[in-house]
């Protein structure tokens, strides 16, 4: 019952957490860069892995082999939906990109169904795929081009690709033996997207030196790596062993939410009534698809737990 009691603290802290990172991180580049605070929170949250495997665990250098796959999956899982995320945050509030990204269950569905023949789009399937439709078109309802101009479609687009990179790396993962720790595993395709993102700062210019990132951002960087990379990790690897899968992985629904009452209370961003029901049917939406996949055998079952970064 104790360890029960505490599964259930940690899911709160799971959902908080990794909901408030992208107030967080919309705060961070407010005032620097996207992709140099991006680079900067993945060498961070990298070396914090690879530091704990090699020296804590006593685990090995990857192997050619591993690095193969390790670099195109820091492309698709970290370059891709973690810094384009970022950088698309410039244009749209924090609460949207939050929910965009948690749209990743919908795509995954069609990805799988129409791609490697895997899902069965049975009754369950469809009216979530329709809810989170019907949920956007809420979002975007009058509220759109018209209301914030083309950044603002562009930060929408951008979101939409990085969702989409997520949900093709995860069903990747999740059909791809390899022989590595998942969590080692994960540090080194941080430190390698690191590495490319700071590259392309440094080669684009797009980027101010260390002494000039101004306090906001080290302490929004700072927050995003303990809290968001290893306490809320930590909670939600806990929650998963202490409490019911589906109980577990309800974070996902609840990211959104506090992103976007978060972001409302401490950066003002609008919330419309719009954007309110279409939240409401979009996670709706999302739990059904999300449910309707743990009831078939297939290895994309598992990229749920897949979002934790």
């Amino acid at each position: 019952m104790a360890n029960q009691k505490k599964a259930y603290l940690a899911l709160c802290v799971t959902s908080i957490v990794w909901g408030t990172t992208w107030v967080a991180s919309k705060m961070g580049i407010n005032h620097m860069p996207a992709f140099e605070l991006a680079s900067i929170r993945q060498f961070l949250g990298g070396s914090i892995y690879i530091l704990f495997f090699l020296f804590i665990k006593g685990a090995k250098l990857p192997t050619r082999k591993q690095f193969l796959w390790l670099v195109p999956m820091a492309l698709l899982m970290f370059v891709s939906s973690n810094g384009i995320a970022t950088y698309g945050l410039q244009f749209i509030t924090s609460g949207l990109a939050a929910l965009i990204a948690a749209l990743y269950p919908l795509s995954v569905v069609l990805i799988e169904r129409f791609y490697f023949k895997a899902i069965k789009i049975m009754p369950q399937t469809l009216i979530g795929l329709l809810l989170g439709l019907l949920g956007i078109g809420f979002i975007f309802y009058k509220d759109s081009l018209t209301v914030h101009g083309t950044n603002y479609l562009l930060g929408v687009s951008l979101s939409m690709f990085a969702m989409l990179t997520w949900s093709v790396g995860s069903i990747i993962i999740a059909r791809t033996k390899i022989n590595i720790n998942a969590y080692y595993s994960i540090g080194w395709q941080m430190m390698i997207s690191a590495i490319l993102m700071g590259g392309f700062t440094f080669l684009s210019g797009n980027y101010i030196p260390f002494s000039q990132i101004p306090t906001i951002s080290w302490v929004a960087i700072i927050y995003m790596v303990i809290g968001g990379s290893v306490f809320a990790f930590i909670s939600f690897i806990y929650s998963m062993k202490h409490l019911q899968a589906s109980i577990a992985s309800l974070y996902a629904y609840i990211n959104p939410i506090v992103a976007i009452w978060v972001g409302s209370l401490i950066l003002q961003e609008s919330m419309s009534w719009n954007s309110i029901v279409g939240t409401i049917c979009t996670l709706i939406g999302v739990y059904m698809v999300n449910n309707s996949l743990k009831k078939q055998k297939d290895p994309v079952e598992a990229i749920a737990d897949a979002d934790a970064m």
